[in-house]
């Protein structure tokens, strides 16, 4: 493992978005070493019914870990009718703050369109009934994710996850919704990323590992894990020109209000130790 940055010198850094599930490392070691770069809290993302299930364990047994529950696009054509609401339960948790993630991918295409496209709507459904936000996956697939997004998610806090669409950053802006940036923001090859990057207002600006997957410079070639976040908040805080520091209290903000659940447990969590 390389060396880490962060050390707990600057206010608590979020992995807005990761799968230490997986990770071929231990959860215990990987959450050791993010506490140990300065990383308060790590969200992980289900992507089937199994491994929502698995996140909500995950979040169970360890304080700075909270869950999302979901069907990824690539797994939709393996949800009969039915799995949807098998997320219902899992949404009882209260450490659950979202569903998701979900959305549609059309390059790989590893499930029929249709079948996608159905499963999402159905998430984004059962976002509404339950007054959660939707963490958003959506590659190659924006002509068709943002107006169903716009037709069955308006009102909702809508979170675009390992955010790729740089050329359509001032329309979701202005549609209030969060973008989250992870390690790929940090590659020589993502100018384009970075200009959107310098784009987004304070306020929406998410930041998150997406790991193992996406590892930031310095360290490509070894599997991402929370800890590196921190080398993702110094190349944005460069980018935005912000101290890391001031970088990490916005985003710490915006993730509070982004998930209500969140901002709840850690009130109750701050206050004797028990959720609100």
């Amino acid at each position: 493992m390389p060396d880490l940055p962060g050390g707990g010198k600057t206010p608590p850094f979020i992995d807005g978005h990761t799968h230490l599930d997986h990770n071929d490392a231990a959860v215990a070691d990987q959450l050791r070493r993010a506490r140990l770069a300065g990383v308060e809290w790590v969200i992980q993302s289900g992507t089937d019914v199994v491994s929502s299930r698995r996140a909500v364990a995950l979040a169970r047994a360890h304080p700075e870990v909270f869950a999302t529950v979901g069907i990824h696009p690539h797994e939709a054509g393996e949800a009969p009718a039915g799995t949807v609401g098998q997320l219902r339960e899992l949404v009882a948790e209260p450490k659950v703050v979202a569903v998701g993630e979900t959305g549609l991918d059309f390059y790989r295409n590893r499930a029929p369109r249709e079948a996608q496209e159905a499963v999402f709507v159905e998430q984004m459904a059962l976002a509404r009934e339950l007054s959660l936000p939707v963490v958003i996956h959506t590659r190659d697939a924006d002509r068709r994710s943002i107006p169903l997004l716009r037709e069955h998610a308006a009102g909702l806090t809508v979170v675009l996850h390992c955010f790729s669409l740089p050329d359509r950053v001032q329309e979701l802006v202005e549609l209030g919704w969060y973008l989250s940036f992870a390690g790929n923001v940090t590659y020589k090859t993502s100018e384009p990323l970075r200009k959107a990057l310098r784009a987004v207002p304070d306020h929406l600006l998410l930041l998150e590992t997406d790991a193992p997957y996406l590892t930031p410079e310095p360290h490509r070639g070894h599997p991402n894990e929370p800890a590196l976040v921190v080398h993702t908040y110094q190349r944005v805080a460069q980018e935005r020109g912000l101290a890391v520091e001031e970088l990490a209290q916005k985003v710490r903000a915006n993730v509070l209000v982004a998930y209500p659940r969140l901002r709840a447990w850690s009130s109750g969590a701050e206050g004797d130790g028990e959720p609100a």
